[in-house]
């Protein structure tokens, strides 16, 4: 920060005043953390940090708002991470010591887009259980339309336009692994929505069969049986479209909290987080969307970054053009989707102790 100050006074003062705003906003879900739930979140942020769309760079001050953002929860699943990690790792470096990261290779085709995703977790609040991997589907399972009209030339033969990534964590006494996916887009009708909807219901098949077929704990144990959360950008249509359906047909549930019918000031539903748990004790307790726009990068701000996105602005454009160039631009800064959190408990004490103690 100090630096930033040096160098651009202006924006060191803007920064640390927006800063002081984020907190305050964020401080009842800060407040939420500890040790007996898990502050489990899954973010899009745009770009991160490619520079292709010459719509960037991110400003210096953008580095700590991400970071003041992402702060707010335990783990965060993040999607659009670019190949270089650069940008990653200076948020993390903001972040703190506390705070890691494991990331996937890109994957390679048009669809991919030199994306990686990635998982930013508290090191104190959470536990990485040494499993990582790409998911890679049984011979012979291709995604409908992925060799045929819905796939680019480049993208023939892969399985996936960008890799699901499969991790197990534990926080307290639950132990699940997370499945995070970017899931190709394409169109909204003809072959490439038939291979949206393919990956999503091809994923999910695989990981609920994955859960089914894990062994059983010895003894009847709970505390080590197979949950599995799946979360990101699955670019679903609505609640109500196939794209959901493909997720839902195979056992994996939307938390009430987060359910895109019950929450009113939701403008997409790309974004999904979708449990399928076999532990009883399992319970998400709260649950929200929060806007990267609340307190950075508002409307009334355009004037102080007009320099900086004055270049994408249509010549003799009036007030309103000027205003949606500034809305497009900021979403290289943040982002265009909001994150989206869910509470998860993780103390299970009691239901240990009291079969002890009525024996």
């Amino acid at each position: 920060m100090k630096r930033l100050a040096a160098e651009d006074a202006a924006a060191g003062r803007r920064c640390a005043d927006r800063l002081l705003a984020m907190r305050e906003r964020l401080r009842p879900l800060r407040d939420r953390r500890d040790d007996t739930r898990l502050l489990l979140a899954t973010w899009n942020i745009r770009d991160f940090d490619s520079g292709r769309f010459g719509m960037g760079p991110r400003l210096p001050e953008t580095f700590f708002y991400l970071a003041e953002m992402l702060s707010s929860f335990d783990l965060v699943a993040v999607q659009e991470v670019s190949r270089d990690l650069a940008p990653l790792e200076r948020v993390i470096g903001t972040l703190g010591p506390d705070w890691d990261y494991i990331a996937t290779d890109i994957t390679e085709g048009r669809s991919g887009n030199g994306e990686r995703m990635a998982f930013l977790y508290n090191r104190d609040r959470v536990r990485f259980r040494n499993i990582a991997g790409e998911i890679v589907l049984p011979e012979g399972q291709l995604v409908v339309g992925n060799s045929g009209a819905g796939a680019d030339a480049a993208d023939r033969g892969l399985q996936f336009a960008r890799s699901p990534f499969l991790v197990s964590f534990s926080s307290g006494w639950f132990r699940f692994s997370l499945c995070t996916v970017h899931i190709y887009f394409g169109e909204d009708s003809g072959a490439a929505l038939e291979r949206r909807i393919g990956e999503i219901d091809r994923l999910a098949a695989f990981l609920a069969k994955r859960q089914d077929d894990a062994p059983r704990p010895v003894g009847g144990g709970i505390g080590a049986v197979e949950n599995v959360i799946a979360l990101g950008d699955f670019n679903v249509v609505s609640p109500e479209h196939r794209t959901m359906q493909a997720l839902l047909r195979h056992g994996f549930e939307v938390p009430a909290a987060i359910d895109g019918s019950r929450i009113p000031d939701r403008d997409h539903f790309y974004d999904q987080i979708a449990t399928r748990v076999r532990d009883d004790r399992f319970e998400v307790t709260a649950g929200g969307i929060e806007n990267p726009f609340a307190d950075v990068f508002r409307d009334e701000d355009l004037e102080a970054y007009r320099p900086h996105f004055a270049r994408t602005v249509p010549e003799g454009a009036d007030e309103n053009a000027v205003l949606a160039a500034y809305r497009k631009w900021r979403t290289w800064q943040m982002s265009d989707h909001s994150p989206l959190w869910v509470e998860i408990r993780t103390d299970f004490s009691d239901a240990y102790l009291r079969p002890l103690a009525a024996a």
